[in-house]
């Protein structure tokens, strides 16, 4: 038996039917053209064939006179084609039902007498591609790390014949990280500065005082702080990375700042449209690379921040909303940049600490919250990609709404473009695809402001 690491079990004991803990992912496959019509049948039947599972996709909770216990045991068998579901959407096939089936698959809750995982081969669409939806548990794996699996099952080489399973990669030589999430980085990471306590907290006065960093509890209060049910629904869209970059170009930012910016604008038409946008500006928290391009290549140690940015959503201007964010960047990484490791990562659970009380019963009346939304923005393929020859046109990242953070913004690059998924509260964001169209009318506004 393996001990889950405290914060891995929070996202256990957390879960409930309001509050799925998986993150998830919809990959959107184009055959190719002298492909059959049984080729998405012909691909299940080569991954039921692969019955040799990593030790993360074997485990399952602990349980000791049928409670759960906080710890993983392994599975003595798994049963692929419980795991692994074909299933085909009703006629015509429209891409829209493809999404519903994703917000249903996304709302329901894995099961704990299982491994945590599943993948559906969805096939039926008009236009004759097929998709895969999956999803895991955050106990196992966090959204980041998800999403380079799966990126492993894939290829640059669209003749490749070998057919690839998340549950069965190839085993690297290199000692690997254990498991787990981001925030369980974190945590571990926060244990070994416990020593250091005075010293963190000389260092969160710095950063509040000399570098003026945004701080939990900043936030305004907003219609997307507030209890969530356990329905979701999700949004996706792609826009040409091309787009992002002849911005970030024209006004000397980063493509990060430009996403945010792009998302800021679209969660202001959206609040505007609602008629509940707040006073001050909304707060994101935004998790971040903290790789030099001189360390980019090593992979030893985490350097992940989390960094809590104003969005600027009081502000009409796009340009002037873009420099709020870019210097809110800015600012918060030179603090970062400034850490040692050790102090990063307390740093990091400092920003993030605030939103286990929003869990507390009642704490989300008392308080403003932490911050209004997670952005993430997901490093992915910059070639295009194959899996047995199907071309991947898109991948879609579906992360976890919280209690007190009805709505997740999750973008990955994928090739030319960047992929973009929303997944909303289905009782508390009402139009949530209607945040689709305030992202393309975002980006219009930027690009008509500044190239």
């Amino acid at each position: 038996m393996e001990l889950i690491s405290p914060i891995d079990a929070v996202f256990l004991l957390a879960e409930s039917r309001e509050h799925p803990m998986h993150v998830g992912s919809l990959q959107l496959f184009e055959a190719p053209e002298d492909a059959g019509p049984d080729f998405a049948r012909h691909i299940h039947e080569k991954l039921l064939v692969d019955n040799e599972f990593h030790p993360t996709f074997r485990k399952r909770q602990a349980t000791w006179l049928g409670a759960p216990r906080l710890a993983w045991t392994q599975a003595e068998g798994v049963e692929l084609s419980y795991h692994l579901r074909r299933s085909a959407l009703p006629s015509p096939g429209h891409f829209d039902q493809l999404l519903e089936l994703a917000s249903d698959l996304h709302s329901t809750l894995l099961d704990r007498h299982r491994p945590l995982w599943e993948i559906h081969l969805v096939e039926g669409l008009s236009d004759g591609r097929f998709a895969v939806y999956s999803k895991m548990h955050h106990a196992l794996i966090d959204g980041v790390t998800a999403q380079r699996v799966l990126a492993k099952t894939l290829t640059n080489d669209p003749h490749a014949s070998e057919t690839r399973v998340p549950w069965n990669l190839p085993r690297s030589n290199r000692r690997a990280e254990p498991p787990g999430s981001l925030a369980g980085g974190i945590a571990r990471n926060l244990l070994s500065a416990a020593g250091s306590g005075p010293a963190v907290l000389r260092v969160a006065r710095a950063a509040l005082l000399r570098q003026q960093l945004t701080m939990p509890f900043e936030a305004p209060r907003s219609m997307f702080n507030v209890p969530i049910g356990g329905a979701r629904r999700c949004a996706v869209r792609s826009w040409p990375l091309e787009r992002v970059r002849q911005v970030n170009k024209a006004t000397g930012t980063t493509v990060n700042d430009v996403v945010l910016t792009m998302s800021a604008g679209a969660l202001r038409g959206y609040l505007i449209e609602q008629n509940a946008l707040p006073d001050k500006p909304l707060i994101a928290m935004v998790p971040v690379s903290l790789r030099t391009d001189e360390d980019a290549t090593e992979a030893d140690g985490v350097k992940v921040g989390a960094i809590l940015c104003n969005l600027g959503t009081d502000i009409a201007d796009p340009i002037e909303r873009l420099r709020v964010v870019s210097d809110s960047m800015r600012r918060s990484k030179e603090v970062y940049n400034s850490l040692s490791p050790t102090q990063t990562m307390a740093l990091s659970g400092l920003m993030l600490s605030p939103l286990a009380l929003t869990m507390l019963p009642g704490m989300l009346s008392l308080t403003n919250p932490p911050f209004n939304i997670v952005i993430s923005n997901v490093p992915g393929a910059k070639e295009p990609q194959y899996w047995n020859g199907a071309r991947l046109d898109a991948t879609y990242p579906m992360s976890i709404p919280c209690e007190g953070q009805a709505v997740n913004i999750t973008l990955t690059t994928n090739a030319d473009n960047l992929d973009f998924g929303l997944v909303g509260c289905r009782r508390s964001v009402p139009r949530l695809h209607s945040l689709l169209d305030h992202l393309e009318n975002s980006l219009t506004e930027l690009e008509q402001a500044a190239v």
